[in-house]
């Protein structure tokens, strides 16, 4: 339902849209490769074809949208091949934000991520990979929000945004879960000893596993 006291028009109007289109890819709820038809978002954004118009170019300039020729635009679709170079960019930073967290985290934030590493312990147990999906998702943000390292951040949640699709399908996979949480807690135990090159290395053993993982 369109906010009635929200402009259809203007800078604000596009940043509305840019942020709900943006949450639905990140969410799943909008498919790779699904068209999106400028008078049906605007409809359903309340705000004006211009408005989507704009804020298509910006989620384009993000990489989660792609602009067809004669044809419109569409979510992205992001190859195995892509994911696999993506990924590898995110061991850098990734790297880097987990050594940083180890020295920068203060003991309510080792403890999170403590409680953090507990319940993805109980999601694997359970048999709810879906849920384990959404506890990885917010470790690895933890980590990249205890690092202190604004411009990694800024990076990673770029290049996270484009692997979506991946990771849900890396979720639902047999036995992928259980896998991957022993390389989560190998994580957080270096961070929690305090010890930035241990950190590193585990954010780097978990992400060439993620690799092995995609092209399997």
């Amino acid at each position: 339902m369109p906010n009635q006291a929200r402009p259809s028009t203007g800078e604000q109007a596009k940043q509305h849209a840019c942020a709900q289109l943006r949450q639905a890819i990140l969410h799943g709820e909008m498919a790779p490769a699904q068209r999106l038809v400028e008078n049906e978002l605007a409809e359903q954004f309340g705000v004006t074809r211009a408005s989507i118009r704009a804020a298509l170019i910006d989620l384009e300039a993000q990489g989660l949208v792609e602009r067809i020729r004669n044809r419109g635009s569409r979510v992205r679709v992001v190859t195995v091949e892509e994911a696999v170079e993506i990924t590898e960019c995110r061991m850098a930073l990734e790297g880097l934000c987990a050594a940083k967290a180890a020295v920068a985290a203060d003991d309510d934030q080792l403890t999170a991520l403590t409680d953090l590493g507990t319940a993805m312990s109980k999601a694997v147990a359970d048999g709810e990979p879906l849920t384990y999906s959404d506890l990885n998702h917010e470790l690895h943000a933890r980590i990249r929000e205890f690092s202190g390292q604004r411009t990694a951040v800024e990076l990673l949640e770029r290049l996270n945004a484009q692997l979506v699709r991946h990771r849900f399908q890396l979720a639902l996979r047999p036995g992928r879960p259980q896998q991957s949480l022993n390389e989560h807690l190998t994580v957080i135990e270096a961070i929690r000893a305090r010890d930035p090159q241990a950190a590193e290395a585990a954010v780097r053993a978990h992400l060439t596993s993620v690799i092995a993982a995609l092209r399997d």
